[in-house]
């Protein structure tokens, strides 16, 4: 997952195919699947275990259609290791013949125009999410396909608490803070879970809070990669730092949100012992692993903004398949119909097999399937609605701080005001910008 301002864990959970530790290559087409194998390609993909698992299960289901290709695969690490490893390949010619990389501002950092092929001839384009395709696009040229679902942040929330009280999804901050009043009235719930103890999870206000930020400043993202806007100076941007004083301030924080961390809060929702818990779509998995009766009690809304009329959901985009310049004639071809079938329902189909998504697909026409945690289906109607849901800034954006984590939890903890950590992360994210040597810095 890419990195956002100081999110290392949130970064972990947005794109888990950076989440690794070794490098290996092995096969996943036989000599079976290939019926002899006229052509062989090979695909670079993250080592960790669901990485795995979705291309083996995508290689399986590819390669018994296409019994002419093979494909074996190499895998690479993390972070910056990783990251210095696909641009060595890519600067050397040693790319494999189709990779997955991150979408957004560390996408175009990989050169596109100079290094990838262009996707615009593939009919399958037209499918493709028009959030996604912002994401892995260059001068107009569309150079990935995803791979996995979207995932969403926003506010995890008990239904049976909700069903309970006679409470109604908020569509604005006072409907969601009344609501709150009145989980506090009813007692024996916190309204709104927190850990802080796991400090990645203190910035879902802020960072969640963008579809909101949007829609009252459409470019916002653009004036703050320029450093002509700025979190404390701007109304819009500054709310995130706002509702997560404003929480700590009325009290609706559980009350050991300080040192609690991720599974507490987890355990904390899935049991009904917390009502609401701001956090992304990507936690949903793991919580119904350990408490199954959370796929039907847990649900999800957007991070309500002040317009309900503007209410949607800020998105964090699947990973990226793309295809490099060294990629020529048999082999080029046969990447195209890979990454055109995981492109496809029949991909998307594939890769629900391999593991539950972590949101909607960014491919017109795969559907999410019934057993999907209901969190997960409440994503579908942002998606589907037109103007109800956009991107996260981090893909709008390559301006980020390391701070941010260590900011929201002052704030939220009432150690810090919220117009001074605005003022603090926005000195936080000057020196990132200047490294970059962005304009305006």
């Amino acid at each position: 997952m890419r990195f956002r301002p100081g999110a290392s864990g949130l970064a972990l959970l947005a794109a888990g195919s950076l989440v690794l530790t070794a490098c290996s290559a092995g096969s996943l087409g036989s000599s079976s699947d290939s019926g002899g194998g006229s052509v062989e390609i090979t695909y670079l993909i993250g080592n960790q275990d669901q990485d795995v698992k979705d291309a083996e299960q995508l290689v399986k289901d590819f390669t018994a259609k296409n019994p002419g290709i093979t494909i074996k695969t190499e895998t690479r690490p993390a972070g910056t290791e990783g990251d210095n490893i696909v641009k060595t390949r890519l600067s050397t010619g040693d790319m494999p013949d189709v990779f997955n990389y991150n979408t957004g501002s560390l996408f175009q950092a990989i050169a596109p125009q100079k290094n990838l092929v262009s996707l615009n001839d593939q009919p399958y384009i037209g499918n493709l999410d028009d959030n996604f395709k912002k994401t892995v696009t260059a001068d107009g040229q569309v150079y990935g396909a995803p791979l996995g679902g979207f995932m969403g942040g926003g506010v995890l929330y008990s239904i049976p608490v909700y069903t309970k009280l006679g409470l109604k999804i908020p569509k604005t901050w006072a409907e969601f803070m009344a609501n709150n009043a009145k989980i506090k009235a009813a007692g024996g719930v916190a309204p709104v879970i927190q850990t802080y103890g796991e400090t990645w999870t203190s910035q879902l206000f802020v960072l969640g809070d963008f579809h909101n930020v949007s829609a009252v400043e459409p470019d916002f993202a653009d004036k703050y990669t320029k450093n002509q806007a700025k979190y404390a100076t701007s109304p819009a941007a500054l709310k995130g730092f706002e509702h997560t004083e404003a929480v700590h301030d009325a009290g609706y924080e559980n009350k050991d949100f300080a040192s609690a961390k991720l599974p507490d809060g987890l355990k904390m929702l899935a049991t009904g012992k917390g009502a609401h818990y701001p956090n992304l779509s990507g936690v949903v998995a793991n919580m119904v692993a350990t408490y199954p009766d959370a796929a039907k009690n847990v649900g999800l809304f957007a991070l309500p903004g002040d317009d309900a009329s503007k209410n949607g959901l800020t998105l964090w985009t699947p990973g990226g398949l793309y295809i490099p310049k060294t990629t020529t004639g048999d082999k080029l071809d046969a990447a195209k119909k890979f990454l055109a079938f995981v492109a496809s329902p029949e991909g998307c189909a594939s890769q629900t097999k391999a593991g539950a998504p972590t949101g909607p697909y960014a491919v017109k026409g795969c559907a999410l399937g019934d057993d999907v945690p209901q969190a997960i289906k409440d994503m579908q109607p942002y998606l589907d609605k037109p103007g109800a849901s956009s991107l996260a800034l981090e893909f709008l954006s390559p301006v980020k701080g390391p701070s941010l984590e260590q900011i929201t939890v002052e704030v939220g903890s009432g150690i810090r005001k919220a117009k001074d950590g605005a003022a603090r992360y926005d000195e936080d994210v000057k020196k990132q910008a200047q490294q970059l040597g962005l304009a305006g810095w």
